[in-house]
Order: structure tokens, then sequence, then C-alpha cells
């Protein structure tokens, strides 16, 4: 095969990707909710994998801080092998089930956790001893594998399986199987993150500003959230201590900062309760449902 013939091969293969995590979007919403009511009583998301799996979990924990705002240990993830297994293959990492059980050891599980497996063969020594040790310590546990009938769906409460067929190199899981955990693992992350309030409308509003390109991303999302110029955004950005919610709130209520910090802190620091949108929400919804009970009456 020639260069086009190969390209074209692998990109009529990923296209059953996005067919074969629709399927499993039942499970995934299952996961989020688990995720997110563990993160409400305190507990921790945390991934764990080996190999290309591992990295892809890494990926993801390290984008949740920066993106969203959360604390560095809110979502954690363990990857076979340590952090050279990052960049490099490290040879028999994945066997290691001792290494597994104690780096959750350490880290101190509750039931309150969640304990992620990203595994494509579903057979991986690491992460099923991590997975049999976090349902000792009454985490839940959830699995992201290529294959339900392997050992790592016994061992998880939750189990997503995208099952994406043969790869196009045989047993490279790092092609299908890999894009298929990055879109379920975005999924999970991105909408935890939407329910747990870190996201307005489809705005990163906890977006952490660490540089120049960020700072200014950080003021167009005020000014697309609040219908107010840059020049405007920037003002209450400044004015509140460069913290997005209370220059949000600043701006559509007209009220100053410590006003806007007194009503994000009776809110509970959700936003959308401090801009008295709760009802406005809950009005769409209701809005939403009598529309489709209506084409359904119709």
């Amino acid at each position: 095969m020639n260069a086009r013939e190969i390209v074209t091969l692998m990109n009529r293969e990923d296209r059953r990707v996005a067919f074969a995590v629709e399927r499993e979007i039942p499970a995934i919403a299952r996961a989020v909710d688990a995720i997110v009511a563990g993160i409400r009583n305190g507990g921790r998301l945390i991934y764990v994998g080996a190999g290309s799996s591992g990295r892809m979990a890494v990926l993801d924990a390290a984008e949740c801080q920066p993106t969203f705002g959360t604390p560095p240990k809110l979502v954690q993830a363990l990857i076979a092998g340590g952090g050279r297994a990052i960049t490099r293959a490290v040879e028999g990492a994945e066997d290691d089930v001792r290494r597994a059980e104690g780096e959750l050891r350490t880290r101190k599980l509750t039931r309150n956790d969640v304990v992620v497996g990203v595994t494509a063969s579903g057979t991986t020594p690491y992460v099923l001893a991590a997975l049999r040790f976090a349902r000792g310590r009454g985490a839940t546990t959830v699995a992201i594998t290529s294959n339900r009938k392997m050992p790592v769906a016994r061992l998880a409460k939750i189990v997503i399986a995208a099952e994406v067929g043969p790869e196009v190199l045989t047993g490279s899981t790092r092609m299908k199987a890999g894009t298929a955990q990055k879109m379920v693992l975005n999924m999970l992350s991105t909408a935890t993150m939407a329910r747990l309030g870190h996201v307005y409308e489809n705005l990163m509003i906890d977006v952490v500003q660490t540089n120049e390109k960020v700072a200014k991303r950080a003021l167009r999302i005020l000014a697309e959230a609040s219908g107010r110029n840059v020049s405007a955004a920037e003002h209450a950005l400044r004015a509140a201590g460069h913290h997005m919610r209370v220059a949000l709130v600043m701006l559509k209520l007209g009220v100053a900062a410590k006003e806007a910090q007194k009503r994000l802190q009776t809110a509970g620091q959700n936003l959308r309760v401090a801009l008295g949108e709760m009802s406005e929400v809950a009005g769409g919804v209701r809005r939403v449902e009598r529309k489709k009970r209506g084409t359904k009456n119709g």
C-alpha cells in the first residue's frame, strides 16, 4: 500500500470509534454521576493505567487543573512504572501488582473516591490489582476497556467498553482503542466539571491564567458571558483579584467586588445561584420537557 492508501484505511477505521463510544453513553453518564457524587462528598477521581492507556490517563488528569481551576490532588493519575513511563516504555511495569496496591494505599483511599482503571485489553495486572484494592476499600470502581468479557469487567462497578474492533496494526491499542479512551476520558472529566459548576454555559469560567494567552482568553470569556466589552471585563477582573467568578458576578449584576464575593459565598460558590439564574435554568428545563411531551402526544 502507498501512503495515501494506508492513511485512508486508518481514517476509515477511525470512523468506527465514535459509534463505539456512543453505544457506551449510558455507562459513561453513570460514571459521571458517581464521580460528581464522590467529589461532592470529599472524594477524588483517580485514574490508573499502564503504557498507552496510562499516558492517556495522565494527560487527562494533568489538564483538569489548568482548565477547570481544580486542586492538584482532586484528579490524579497513576501509571505503571511511574513518571518515567510517561515518555518511555518501562518493561514489566504493568505486571507490578504490589506497586499498584502500594500507590493507592499511600493515597489513603476512602469510600468517596472513584478509581477508574484504563486498560484496552482488560487484563493488565497493574490495573486489575488497583481496582481490586479500591473495591476492598469501598471506593467506586470504573473500567474503561475495549472488551467487556475480560477480567476488568468483573472488578468494576461501572464498565465502559467501547468495542472498536481489530486494529489496523494488529494489537496496537494506541490506535482505535487509544482514541476511544481519549474520548471517554474527555467526557468523564469535562462532564464532571460542568456538573460541579466549573464551567458557565460552555465557557471555562475557572481557567487558570498562567500565561498571556490564557489571560487574554479569560477576558474574552468574561466579555462573552456578560455581554460587556473587553475593557469592562479587564477592569472587573482586576478589581476581583483575577477571580473570574467574582468578576462575572460584578459584570452581570453591576455590583462591587465585595458584594460579588459575598453573593458567591452565600451561594456556596455556585455561580448560577449567585447570579439568580437557577430559576431560569429550571424554567428552561421545564419548557424542553413540555415540548418533548407535546411532540410525543402529537
